[in-house]
Order: C-alpha cells, then structure tokens, then sequence
C-alpha cells in the first residue's frame, strides 16, 4: 500500500463514518432518553434511501401508505386511551396528526410524483413523509411499555426491527435503488483529489451534528429532553412529560436515519435490509461512547469507518467481522471499569 491508496481508503473511512456517528449520536439519544436500545434506527436509513430513490424514478413510495396505517393505528390507540381516562380535549390534534396530515402527504405524493420534482423537492418530501414515522411507531410499540425493563424494551425492539424489515420488503421490493449525487465533480485539496459528494456527506453530517448541540443547549425542549435523559423521575416531578420527551426523541431518531439514508443512498446500493447493517456499525460507535457520551460516540463511529475501509482492502471477505470484533474489547473494558447504575439513578 502506498500513500494514495491510504489516503483514498481514509477518505472513504471518514465518508462512511461521518453516517455511522449521526447514527450512533441517535443511538445515544433514544437510549438516554427511554432506555430503549434502537435496533430498527438501520429500517429508518432505509426508509429514507428508498423513498427518495422511488421519488426521483417517478413511482409513488410505499412509505406514503405506511404512514396513513400508522396513522389510523395510532388513532385507534388515543381512542380508546380517551374512553377510558374521559379525556377528550387531544382528540381533535390526534386527529389533524394522525389522519388529515397521513392523508394530506398520500395526495400530494401521489399527485406530484410523475412530475419528477428537482432533488432538493424529493428530499423534503422524502422527510416529510419518513420522519411522522418516528413518533407514531413510538405510540405504537414503546410507550405502552414505557416503564418496562431495558430488557423487555430489547426484545420489543428486536420484534419492530423484523416487522419494519418485513413491510420495507412489501413496500419498496427486493431490488436495490440508488439516487442521484447531490453534487458532482472533484475538488483538489493539494495532497489528493477529493470528490465533492465526499465532501457533501461529511459537511452535512458535521452540520446536523452541531445543530443537534445547539438544541441540547440553547432550546427549551433540548434541555427537557437532557433533564429526562439524567433522571426520568426527577423529569416528572418537575413536569416533564416522558411520553412527550419519548415521542420527541423518536423524531429527532427518524429525521437522523432519513437525512443518513439518504446520503448515503448515491454511494452505495440500498436495498430494503441494508440499513440493518449500517445501524449496527452506528451501533458499535453508541458502544464506544458507552451510550452515554456523544463525542466519544461520534470519535468512535469515525473509528469504525475507517477500520472498514482498511480492512476491505485487506481482507474484504472479513470486513464486517473485523469492524464488529471491535466491540469484544471494548464490552470488556467497560464491564471491568464501569459500576452497575440502577434505572433511576
């Protein structure tokens, strides 16, 4: 190997990276928030590649359908909440949210589709019908269980990454999708030629990675989240909603897969299981930084970009065993410094 080579296999370590730490700074995020290990974070990256890709090809995308079941199942969800407690004063929110805007977003998609829209439209189409996802699926499958284990929530997690994967095949098919570069061209930083999608990805991701500290510090509904993160208890006694801080967090974790997916989608073939594999290696740089610290989280996601790229070049048939051999001694670094810490401390 010499140095072009070394320099080319780092450019595309910190490309796919840059991914790997928005989704692992998610991964941190919905643990901190509700104790739930996010295993279907890799359906939302999916999600998002596919219905853009489905977009800019001029087909109508199955996730505006997905969106209007959810919808109806939320709905009959609140329904039956508000019979039971007598409070009916959410309804008719529940009711623009979860029917008007799903049915709203099928018509405009369905109408606007063969009109092969610019790619900046596509994508704020693709956003607007990927991120609704978050919260719904939050209403439907956590909090219920809300105040269940981490383990139970694992399990509950393991059972929505399988359902997820299983509409993703129903929905979008077998076969791979790519989208169009957001950007074309080479740019010479002197030392190497870098492509401006490169460039793209790694700028965008370093963007929503300093608005997403932007939130947490300056705004109210960051600070609830931090508040909730640190002490679920002390959130409520204070007035905090969980379920709000919950269904927050699920949106800031739809939004990050879609935006994901979607930068990757015009490097890599994306097919309706491939972001199984994307959140797992998110997953390990969540690991690195313990669940609990995002710089290290995101030091570690970059981390694992650049291993699975030397080690493609290496030994491409073990790549995806090197980069998760990574976690062995990680975990046992961890279990010999760390302390247990019950739930609520």
């Amino acid at each position: 190997m010499d140095s072009t080579i070394a320099l080319i296999l780092t450019q595309d370590g910190i490309v796919n990276g840059a991914i790997y730490a928005l989704l692992s700074m998610a991964l941190v995020l919905v643990f901190a928030v509700t104790r739930v290990i996010f295993i279907p974070q890799g359906e939302f990256v999916a999600f998002g590649a596919l219905t853009l890709a489905m977009l800019v090809n001029g087909i109508v995308p199955g996730t505006a359908w997905l969106l209007v079941i959810a919808g109806v199942i939320v709905l009959a969800m609140e329904l039956f909440t508000a019979f039971r407690q007598r409070r009916f004063s959410g309804l008719p929110k529940t009711l623009a949210l979860c029917i008007v805007f799903p049915l709203a977003m099928l018509w405009l998609t369905t109408t606007v589709t063969p009109m092969k829209l610019p790619l900046i439209a596509d994508v704020v189409l693709t956003l607007l019908l990927v991120v609704p996802l978050g919260p719904m699926l939050y209403r439907i499958a956590y909090q219920p269980l809300a105040e269940a284990t981490p383990l139970v929530l694992l399990i509950i997690s393991v059972a929505v990454h399988f359902a997820l994967m299983g509409l993703a095949l129903v929905f979008f098919g077998a076969e791979g999708w790519r989208t169009p570069a957001f950007v074309s061209g080479n740019i010479d930083l002197g030392f190497t030629m870098v492509s401006a999608q490169s460039l793209f990805v790694v700028g965008t991701a370093a963007l929503f990675i300093l608005l997403l500290f932007l939130v947490f510090e300056k705004t109210l509904y960051g600070r609830a989240l931090r508040a909730t993160a640190v002490n679920r208890r002390g959130a409520r006694l204070v007035g905090i909603s969980t379920n709000m801080s919950g269904s927050l967090t699920f949106t800031v974790a739809a939004f990050i897969g879609a935006v994901s997916g979607m930068l990757i989608a015009p490097v890599t073939t994306i097919y309706y299981d491939t972001g199984f594999l994307i959140g797992l290696k998110g997953f390990v740089g969540a690991i690195i930084g313990g669940l609990v610290s995002y710089p290290i989280a995101a030091l570690g996601a970059l981390l694992v970009g650049i291993l699975e790229s030397f080690g493609s070049f290496f030994a491409s048939a073990y790549k995806e065993v090197i980069v998760f051999t990574l976690i062995i001694p990680v975990l046992l670094w961890r279990s010999l410094t760390s302390h247990h810490i019950d739930d609520e401390e």
